[in-house]
């Protein structure tokens, strides 16, 4: 498929669906642990060393950028969603930890051959709006992230959950429809061919954006992990029930889709980098009345916060996308590395955090830490508008 200046709705929209029926399986990990933990009594620390694992194989990324740049991207972003309903629709089935770790590792593996091919494939779609095709492609995220929930925890009443496992055939389903949908649509790596293929050259001339983009998806990420793994945990423990903590996570995540549907759109038109600022400055103000919310206010305060806190992921994609690289799949392979690796790293953080200072202080004192992020935008190089 050619680079065309024109947005091409439709075929954003495909991709976008992908990505929809991938996350919704891919979310189901949150709403199932206070389950999990009662069924295996594992500790918080073990609990966050699951999501370390879930994204252990991010650490693949560079490779799958490398060969997503030599293959069609379409085959990458088919399998996908396959192998990730299977491994994420296993979890209430897992008798013991290990299995757990197994799956998720599965699981981890898909995600990649999904998440670093699908951005390059949205930018050859959306022409010059690529923040706006990038609100449309994490809007599936979010609205996936939405519907997890909501779905799994109502798989666990009807059948249990050891019967979650009956959630495989409708994943599958989707993916054989993506199939067809994507099967005569063509991609291409975007570099010319001339020469080697000087990957470290290109990882070196955006190496002081990587380490400023590390940091600011750091102190970021220990609210947003914080929020998206042990929310319901965070409730029930304050008294409210396990239906009560997956309502607040599916309005946490739906008020995030809202955020990363206007937020790359609005970075087209203000600037990456000015969106990022009003951001960064917004959370942890949020987090703060969140935290002293209650009943009505509680769920007010998650919609304000779930709009902000998600916003950032749009904006940094189409940072990265509006970059002047050869080599596309690979610098997103890079970020996407960047951030499973640093997520899975601050995840670990909260869980040994709460063991030892309790859930309820390690939210207050990621509120504090998500501070930091703030002078690092401030740091970024001028960027494209």
């Amino acid at each position: 498929m050619e680079n065309s200046k024109k947005f091409q709705t439709g075929n954003v929209l495909i991709i976008s669906f992908a990505h929809l029926i991938h996350d919704i399986y891919s979310s189901f990990l949150s709403p199932l642990l206070p389950l999990l933990i009662e069924k295996m009594g594992i500790s918080y620390a073990l609990v966050g060393l699951l999501t370390v694992f879930q994204r252990l194989p991010s650490l693949l990324n560079p490779v799958v950028g490398i060969l997503a740049e030599k293959i069609s991207l379409r085959y990458l972003v088919i399998i996908a969603p396959a192998l990730t309903t299977i491994c994420m629709s296993l979890l209430g089935s897992a008798p013991q930890y290990i299995i757990l770790v197994i799956l998720l590792i599965m699981m981890g593996i898909s995600s990649t051959l999904f998440h670093v091919p699908a951005p390059v494939m949205i930018k050859q779609v959306a022409g010059e709006q690529t923040g706006k095709g990038m609100s449309f492609f994490m809007l599936g995220g979010e609205l996936a992230r939405t519907l997890g929930p909501i779905t799994v925890l109502g798989a666990v009443s009807l059948w249990g959950l050891e019967g979650t496992y009956k959630l495989i055939p409708v994943g599958l389903m989707a993916s054989f429809l993506l199939y067809f949908k994507f099967k005569n649509i063509r991609f291409h790596s975007t570099h010319s061919g001339k020469g080697h293929n000087n990957f470290m050259l290109t990882f070196r001339e955006h190496l002081k954006l990587f380490v400023l983009v590390s940091g600011i998806i750091f102190f970021r990420g220990m609210i947003k992990n914080s929020l998206t793994i042990f929310l319901p945990t965070y409730l029930v423990q304050k008294g409210q029930s396990l239906w009560f903590g997956g309502i607040a996570l599916s309005i946490l995540q739906f008020a995030g889709a809202g955020g990363t549907l206007f937020s790359g759109i609005i970075s087209d038109k203000i600037g990456r980098k000015t969106t990022l600022k009003i951001a960064a400055v917004l959370l942890p103000v949020l987090t703060g009345i969140f935290l002293y919310s209650k009943g009505v206010f509680l769920f007010a305060a998650l919609i304000c916060l779930g709009f902000i806190l998600f916003s950032f992921g749009p904006i940094v994609l189409a940072l990265f996308q509006d970059l002047d690289s050869e080599y596309p799949a690979f610098v997103n392979s890079i970020y996407m590395t960047l951030n499973f690796t640093i997520n899975s790293l601050v995840t670990l953080i909260i869980g040994i955090l709460a063991d030892i200072i309790t859930l309820d202080n390690t939210f207050r004192l990621s509120m504090f830490l998500s501070l930091f992020s703030i002078p690092l935008i401030f740091l970024l190089p001028k960027l494209k508008k």
